[in-house]
């Protein structure tokens, strides 16, 4: 029998983390396979299951121009509707310096180098390998 101390302490637990979802997890890894093939470059993935609402990935890669940028938004959103029959939302594309593609459960940033060092999302979220110039 379960005293009430031990009950408050099973429920203090939280609740049980979700499970993965395959469908989630398909789409982030056709967004790395883009990715890859059109040579993006310093990708990272920020988990944001049971952390954020917005979407369960969020994926952040530079290209070296703002041509290849727009190139990668591009390329990924028709692949991501040819695979997933998914429509995604870009922001940005015209500038290309930044640019948002919002795919439902997987976010991702495409950014110019210099354009990403400046937001820096990933120290923005805790992810940052390394402290930025200027810190110590």
């Amino acid at each position: 029998m379960q005293t009430q101390s031990s009950r408050r302490a099973a429920n203090d637990a939280g609740p049980a983390p979700l499970p993965a979802d395959p469908l989630s997890d398909a789409l982030h890894e056709a967004i790395l396979a883009s990715l890859d093939d059109d040579q993006a470059q310093e990708v990272v993935t920020i988990p944001l299951a049971g952390k954020s609402s917005i979407a369960d990935h969020m994926v952040i890669a530079s290209g070296r121009s703002s041509r290849q940028v727009a190139a990668m938004a591009t390329k990924l959103a028709e692949r991501v509707k040819q695979k997933f029959g998914r429509n995604v939302r870009l922001e940005g594309l015209p500038v290309a310096d930044w640019v948002l593609i919002d795919a439902g459960d997987v976010i991702v940033h495409l950014f110019r180098p210099e354009v990403r060092s400046f937001y820096n999302l990933e120290r923005m979220w805790g992810f940052a390998d390394t402290p930025t110039a200027g810190e110590a």
